[in-house]
């Protein structure tokens, strides 16, 4: 399932050291405005110690976790929307995202060039939300103009979608994004048609300085409380210090690293597993001697859409599902033992698989 995350925010607050700490692609960032204009793209595995454990027991030729794909895009300014800083080609690269990752920087350093005056996170937030959301009114008045000509001529449809976007229009219009709009899901799918920038799901990275790394810092709080009425997720990150972290390939020394700094995990996979659910993504596993494999599903995917994914065939002429919990895999490590303990059930057609589930399909085909 290719869904991408675009990583935004100005320039010179920590994108690019933080995409390239993810992604190991060396040289991406510089410290001058526009460094990045054409977006990188890295994609990466999804941590899930799920997937180890399951290959413990099994003992496979390979291993393959679920990806997420993440975007680099370049840093925005203050007029952005009407094509500043090679603005209009960004905000296009971010219409092509499925979800924001916005960095915000909440660290003080006069070495890193900042043209926007002091360290202001609420401000710098703030302006990056106002072009999103200058180009989707942009876009709305647009097809408002052509829908009331069509709605005047008694077209019942255009009436309709006129009215849902005119919803959209005023809520915008009081600097409030899209996605925070209270619409039937009947609105929403009608809205869906103009892919606003502002619908998209967004979390927003703190980028703090090492002295951060365990509380949050006056910007971090401002941050937080900035956007707290649309119960955004904020994610506090060192990018510097994931940055060296990334460069640490032998697993003993990176938690021996992790360790000093009394972290648990890098903050990275903090993000990859965040940027996951913000998709609205979830995992279930398929286990055998070739392969142990985590699948990537949206959150609420009946059996048949699951099977599909590994190959489209899978759905047309999908009988039913062999399904083992995750835990009871553990437990019995075997499927043979598993079957005897009752702890295999059989689903059709409108199962709803479960995050975690370990899933074997038969079909027809």
């Amino acid at each position: 399932m290719g869904l991408k995350c675009g990583i935004v925010g100005l320039p010179n607050v920590g994108k690019s050291t933080l995409f390239s700490a993810l992604t190991n692609i060396q040289n991406v960032a510089a410290n001058y405005e526009f460094a990045t204009i054409d977006p990188n793209i890295g994609i990466v595995d999804v941590p899930d110690k799920r997937l180890l454990e399951l290959a413990k027991i099994v003992n496979p030729q390979r291993v393959v976790n679920a990806t997420v794909e993440f975007v680099d895009i370049a840093g925005l300014v203050k007029g952005a929307s009407k094509g500043g800083g090679r603005g209009n080609a960004f905000l296009t690269h971010i219409r092509e995202v499925d979800a924001i990752v916005h960095v915000v920087r909440c660290f003080d350093d006069p070495n890193i060039v900042r043209s926007a005056g002091p360290i202001d996170p609420v401000l710098d937030k703030d302006v990056i939300e106002l072009e999103l959301q200058i180009k989707d009114l942009e876009t709305l008045v647009s097809r408002i103009g052509k829908l009331e000509r069509s709605a005047k001529a008694g077209d019942n449809k255009a009436k309709q979608e006129l009215a849902v976007f005119q919803k959209y229009k005023e809520h915008i219009e009081q600097g409030k994004n899209a996605r925070t709009l209270e619409a039937t899901e009947e609105e929403k799918e009608i809205i869906s048609d103009l892919f606003l920038l502002t619908m998209k799901p967004m979390m927003y990275v703190a980028n703090v300085d090492e002295n951060s790394l365990h509380e949050d810092n006056d910007y971090v709080r401002a941050l937080r409380a900035s956007v707290a009425s649309e119960n955004a997720q904020v994610l506090r990150i060192c990018a510097a210090l994931e940055a060296q972290i990334a460069e640490i390939t032998d697993p003993e020394e990176k938690n021996l690293f992790l360790l000093e700094y009394g972290l648990n995990e890098s903050g990275l996979d903090k993000l990859i597993r965040s940027a996951f659910d913000l998709l609205g993504l979830q995992t279930y596993f398929t286990v055998g001697v070739k392969e142990v494999r985590a699948w990537t599903i949206k959150k609420g995917a009946k059996a048949p859409q699951a099977a599909a994914e590994i190959h489209s065939d899978f759905e047309k002429h999908f009988i039913r599902a062999e399904v083992i919990k995750y835990e009871d895999y553990l437990q019995y490590r075997s499927e043979t033992l598993i079957k005897e303990a009752g702890k295999m059930s059989v689903q059709g057609k409108d199962y709803v698989v479960q995050d975690g589930d370990i899933m074997h399909f038969l079909t027809s085909a």
